[in-house]
C-alpha cells in the first residue's frame, strides 16, 4: 500500500506532470490520498487553534469546580475583604438578616450589650467568662432570639433555650497576632467536647474557612446524644447548629448557633460572622 504524502511535502505536488496523473489511475489515488491528508492536518490545526482561543465545554452531567472561600465570600466578584484593625463595634456583629438568608423563617429580634460575661457552651468550657480566660478590654455580646423575655442579668440570652438562634461574643486584641492567639486558645476549650461518652451531646470535626489573608474560622457541628454511640460525632449526619471560633484581624470571638442548622447553612453562616467581624 502506498503511504500517504506528509502535509509538509504537499507543495511537491505543483511539480508532477498533470497530464501523466489523469492517465495513471495510481497518480490519481495518491492526489486523492493527498489532498485528505491535507484537509485532515488543516481541521486539525483548526481544532488546536479554538482549543486556546474559546472555552472548553463541560461534559454533560460533569460537576462543576466550587469557588474558593475567599472568592465565594459574601459579595463574591468584588474585592477581597480587609483585615480589621479598628475598635470593635456592634456593627462588627452578625446581622439576623444572614439567618433569614440561610432559610430561618421565624422573626429575630437584636439583643445587644458591652461587658463581660460567660461565653461558648457552658456544658463543656465551663462557666467561664471571657475577661478570665483571656482578659482585655470589654466585649461586644449579641444575643439572636424569637422572644423578647430574656435573662434579665444578660438580655442576650433567651430564657429558654429553645427561643435562642444564636449569640456572639467579640472583642478587640492589641495585635493581629494576639488575636490570633486568642482565636486558638478559644478553639482549643472546644476541641475535647469533640469526645464525649455515648449518649452525650458531642462536637462534630473541626471545619475551617479561609475568607482571605488574617480573615479565618473554625466550626465544629453539633450532635445530640442519641446520635452519639461511639464516644464522637456520627459519621454522614447533618449537625444541629454548632460553634465557631472567628478571627478578622485584630478581632477575635465566638459564634454560638443554637438554631438547627445543617452544613450547608452552617458554613454560609459562620463565612457571613466572620467577614462581618
Amino acid at each position: 500500500m502506498t503511504a500517504s504524502a506528509p502535509a509538509s511535502e504537499a507543495p511537491q505536488l505543483s511539480t508532477l506532470d498533470r497530464h501523466q496523473l489523469d492517465q495513471e489511475p495510481e497518480g490519481a489515488a495518491v492526489r486523492a490520498r493527498t489532498i485528505v491528508v491535507i484537509l485532515a492536518v488543516a481541521v486539525g490545526l483548526g481544532l488546536l487553534t479554538g482549543r486556546f482561543v474559546l472555552p472548553a465545554r463541560s461534559a454533560p452531567g460533569a460537576p462543576t469546580a466550587m469557588p474558593s472561600a475567599a472568592a465565594s465570600s459574601p459579595g463574591s466578584g468584588s474585592p477581597a475583604p480587609k483585615p480589621a484593625d479598628g475598635p470593635m463595634a456592634d456593627r462588627h456583629l452578625l446581622a439576623a438578616a444572614e439567618f433569614t438568608k440561610a432559610g430561618f423563617s421565624k422573626r429575630i429580634y437584636v439583643r445587644d450589650r458591652v461587658g463581660d460575661g460567660r461565653y461558648a457552651n457552658a456544658a463543656c468550657a465551663g462557666e467561664k467568662t471571657l475577661g478570665e480566660t483571656l482578659g482585655g478590654p470589654d466585649a461586644h455580646f449579641r444575643g439572636l432570639v424569637t422572644t423578647r423575655d430574656t435573662d434579665d442579668s444578660d438580655p442576650t440570652l433567651a430564657v429558654n433555650i429553645e427561643d435562642q438562634v444564636a449569640r456572639e461574643v467579640a472583642a478587640e486584641a492589641e495585635s493581629p497576632a494576639l488575636a490570633q492567639n486568642f482565636a486558638q486558645r478559644l478553639l482549643l476549650e472546644e476541641v475535647p467536647c469533640q469526645e464525649e461518652p455515648a449518649g452525650h451531646w458531642v462536637y462534630g470535626p473541626t471545619h475551617t474557612i479561609d475568607v482571605a489573608p488574617g480573615i479565618t474560622a473554625s466550626w465544629m457541628g453539633s450532635y445530640d446524644g442519641d446520635l452519639n454511640t461511639a464516644g464522637t460525632a456520627p459519621r454522614g449526619k447533618e449537625p444541629c447548629g454548632g460553634i465557631a471560633i472567628l478571627r478578622n484581624g485584630s478581632h477575635y470571638g465566638v459564634l454560638e448557633v443554637d438554631a438547627c442548622l445543617d452544613t450547608a447553612a452552617m458554613t454560609r453562616i459562620v463565612r457571613a460572622a466572620v467577614t462581618q467581624l
